[in-house]
């Protein structure tokens, strides 16, 4: 009696390679990376956003459209939510309504993703500097909390494995970028790195500030109060300062008094105008006269700190 023997299976081909990562599982596509580590800067793209206080709304019908390396300037009066506008679109406040992506990251559902790639540089009452501290040991705090808290896990690891001589060496280096990005030249100060904060004057606090925020090198930084209390020749250092910030492919969130005319080296600006009576519009959207003050100042400041109590900072 004869048995049949099964016929060979047809051999299969191998499957052409699609861009997947080696390291990764065979027949498992390579994970997307995340919005918040990649370089450059961030888009800013919000459509009628607002927030709302236990007093009423903050903001409202908010539209920003802003592409990466570029300086968007919030201007308007105060108590119109300036601030509060620059602290929710980094992902510090929550929004009543609307939708924003902030470097492709959707500002309701990953605004902790947005936390991690948007730093504040100067935002009174939620980063302020401690006057008593010297220049040197802000900067030297900031690069320690940063190597501590601000890295990814694999880069922490990667880190912790290198000598401690090639740790102090990747520190200062890290250290001396961000000085030279925000033109702070610690020999012009009055003790140079011993000098304390309370002895700055406010441009070279401006300067520390987003020296700091600099170091652990965001998609985008926010800075608020840019114009306050400066001489024009003073105003005109600060918006080049931010220029050459984004110049260099970041987003730069700004409130200010009001918005300049253009900026250095041709940087796109993006001027959103704050408005209590119709919520936010653009520069172009603005009337050409300004509007008379009105005579609620003090309550509309009080519904902007209800709301920062109302929905907290991270």
């Amino acid at each position: 009696m004869t048995r049949h023997q099964p016929e060979p299976e047809p051999q299969r081909q191998p499957e052409p390679d699609t861009g997947r990562d080696p390291a990764a599982p065979a027949g498992r596509a390579a994970p997307a990376p995340d919005p918040a580590e990649l370089p450059g800067g961030a888009a800013v793209e919000a459509e009628g956003i607002g927030l709302k206080g236990p007093r009423g709304w903050v903001f409202r019908e908010v539209t920003v459209e802003a592409a990466p390396g570029s300086v968007v300037a919030l201007t308007g009066a105060s108590g119109t939510g300036r601030t509060c506008l620059l602290l929710a679109l980094t992902g510090r406040m929550k929004l009543t309504e609307g939708e924003a992506r902030v470097g492709g990251l959707r500002l309701r559902k990953q605004a902790a993703a947005i936390r991690r790639t948007a730093a504040l540089a100067h935002v009174p009452g939620v980063d302020d500097l401690e006057p008593s501290l010297t220049v040197g040991e802000h900067l030297r705090e900031r690069v320690l909390l940063q190597r501590r808290y601000g890295t990814a896990p694999l880069a922490a690891l990667k880190a912790a494995l290198r000598s401690p001589r090639q740790r102090r060496a990747d520190a200062r280096r890290v250290h001396d970028e961000a000085l030279a990005a925000a033109g702070l030249d610690l020999a012009t100060l009055p003790k140079g790195p011993r000098t304390a904060v309370r002895d700055l004057e406010r441009l070279e606090r401006l300067r520390l500030c987003v020296a700091l925020a600099l170091i652990g090198r965001p998609r985008l930084i926010a800075v608020d109060d840019v114009d306050l209390k400066l001489s024009a020749p003073l105003r005109e250092e600060a918006w080049a300062l931010l220029a050459s910030v984004a110049a260099s492919g970041m987003t730069v969130l700004a409130v200010c008094g009001e918005a300049p005319a253009g900026l250095p080296g041709d940087v796109p600006l993006v001027v959103v105008v704050t408005d209590r009576a119709t919520g936010a519009r653009t520069a172009e959207d603005a009337p050409a006269e300004p509007a008379p003050k009105a005579d609620n100042t003090d309550e509309t400041e009080k519904e902007t700190a209800d709301a920062l109590a109302e929905t907290g900072r991270a």
